[in-house]
């Protein structure tokens, strides 16, 4: 009588017991090696170590236990070919029709705080990968199954008289081939990062973890999902995020979200920002939540409405109830206090995101990844913020020290905004915003138009050089007071004789923040 076979090695155990007797309930005979095993053997189960098939013992520390000819010749042999079902005969070979299998840790070990490399290396899974990757080659012949999420789904497919279908065989197959190369692509990209400075490498791999299916994306007839990368970073981010309530994120409020959080993370003070459409209307810095909230409002009270909002304190009752009078789509803060979701319980399509750690300052690093049609763009996130022993005074008149603490405050703001970009700032509160423009003194116009009056006495800040000096003059009739700029025009020289020519007082970074 000839038997099927199935080999389980997995290092998640989770129901494989459970699984395992369903397999031999339907006379399936099992190949099992080490920890597996042990497993097995205490559920009850009956199974053949490999090592009675192979000849060979389990050795150097269990590095080799299933790479052998007689495991591989059987998980490979093609059944369609004579050739290949003599060869087996002739080596008294059994076929072998499912392997179970899933992967060493690497990517729980490579989280642990100051893992040695020597356990990473140990992490690196070698005979699991070369299961899986021979039987999904395989796959009209050898089931691969790679998830304990798998395993009812296979013993529901095996119950039926059809078995598992050619189709259900491919998928698996194509799950097990993402599974292997997400982690061969992860240990790549982790020793890159710990033994190299090479930031863009020849070929480069992008691991992910899909965390929600979205209704739809950008607009109802596009599909979307989000994912969060592998393995997932140290700072606070938007993958990272705990929901409290709400309906479900959509593709939109995360790209939004995403770009409240990252601008939330340039300020120390109680600081508070406003994003619409993936740009801020409002951003403040003040001794309190809710004056930061009172302050980023009223630079744009129009639009706020159906936006997103990010703070980084704890949110109180009086922020609470303040917030709750406008509609919103979004609130991130690092906590809520009980008496604050009390409030917003209320509403019940607001969605809390609770994000600990906003409050703090964090190292940030990585890479900022974009698609194109055919292809990614990628960067150096644009994190580094220029010394301001570095900023040059270039006009007669000269900034006051509360000047160029505005203009400090200015710059972090405007780096966030769609370009070109100005942003019009008084102490470390946002008066006027403009971006998104194709000229730079469009951006300005818009800017004091939605500003008005407040534009009075204010600190301008823009995000590239000034290509002529139309901004300038624009901004100065709207009673800016002094202008702080990249700088690296050709005509530098008019811009700055435009500044003197109305007595305000202007600075160079030398840092452009373009944000496309």
């Amino acid at each position: 009588m000839e038997y099927r076979y199935a080999l389980i090695s997995v290092y998640d155990k989770e129901g494989i017991v459970d699984f395992s007797r369903g397999l031999t309930k339907l006379g399936i005979r099992i190949l099992s090696t080490g920890g597996t095993a042990a497993v097995l053997q205490k559920g009850g189960i009956l199974f053949t170590d490999v090592s009675a098939v192979t000849g060979f013992p389990e050795m150097l520390d269990g590095r080799v236990k299933t790479l052998h000819p007689i495991i591989h010749a059987g998980i490979l042999a093609r059944r369609d070919k004579k050739e290949h079902l003599k060869t087996l005969k002739d080596h008294h070979i059994n076929m072998i029709d499912y392997v179970i299998c899933n992967l060493y840790p690497f990517e729980k070990t490579i989280q642990k705080p100051k893992v040695s490399i020597e356990e990473v290396i140990e992490n690196i899974d070698i005979g699991g990968p070369t299961l899986i990757r021979a039987a999904a080659k395989n796959y009209p012949d050898v089931v691969v199954v790679t998830s304990p999420k798998q395993y009812q789904e296979i013993l529901t497919a095996l119950q039926t008289k059809k078995g598992i279908s050619q189709e259900h065989r491919k998928a698996l197959a194509i799950q097990a081939y993402a599974h292997t190369a997400q982690y061969d692509a992860m240990i790549a990209q982790y020793l890159r990062n710990r033994w190299t400075e090479e930031l863009l490498p020849q070929d480069f791999s992008v691991t992910m973890r899909k965390i929600q299916e979205m209704r739809y994306g950008e607009n109802p007839h596009q599909k979307g999902a989000f994912y969060k990368s592998l393995p997932p970073i140290e700072e606070p981010c938007i993958a990272t995020a705990e929901q409290l309530q709400g309906k479900e994120l959509s593709f939109n409020n995360i790209l939004d979200a995403n770009c409240a959080i990252e601008c939330i993370k340039e300020f120390r003070e109680p600081s508070c920002v406003i994003i619409k459409h993936a740009t801020p209307c409002g951003i403040a810095s003040a001794p309190s939540l809710l004056q930061a909230w009172h302050d980023a409002y009223a630079t744009d009270i129009y639009s706020p409405f159906g936006g997103i909002v990010a703070f980084n304190g704890e949110l109180q009752k009086d922020v609470a109830q303040e917030l709750s009078k406008y509609y919103l789509e979004v609130i991130i803060a690092p906590r809520f206090a009980k008496e604050t979701q009390e409030i917003f319980h209320e509403k019940k399509n607001l969605r809390l995101l609770k994000l600990q750690g906003l409050e703090k300052e964090h190292k940030r690093k990585g890479l900022d990844i974009r698609s194109v049609v055919g292809g990614f763009l990628i960067q150096e996130r644009d994190v580094w913020f220029a010394d301001l022993k570095t900023w040059k005074i270039v006009t007669t008149n000269k900034p006051t020290r509360e000047d160029l603490v505005s203009m400090d405050f200015a710059v972090r703001c405007v780096k966030y905004i769609k370009s070109n970009s100005v942003v019009f700032v008084k102490d470390t509160r946002t008066v006027g915003i403009g971006g998104g423009q194709t000229s730079r003194v469009d951006a300005t116009w818009i800017a004091t138009y939605k500003g008005k009056e407040n534009i009075k006495g204010s600190i301008m800040a823009s995000d590239a050089f000034f290509p002529f000096r139309d901004a300038v003059d624009v901004a100065v009739n709207a009673g800016v007071k002094a202008i702080i700029q990249p700088g690296g025009s050709i005509r530098d020289n008019e811009v700055i004789q435009a500044a003197n020519e109305h007595g305000i007082a202007m600075v160079f970074t030398g840092q452009r923040y373009f944000r496309h």
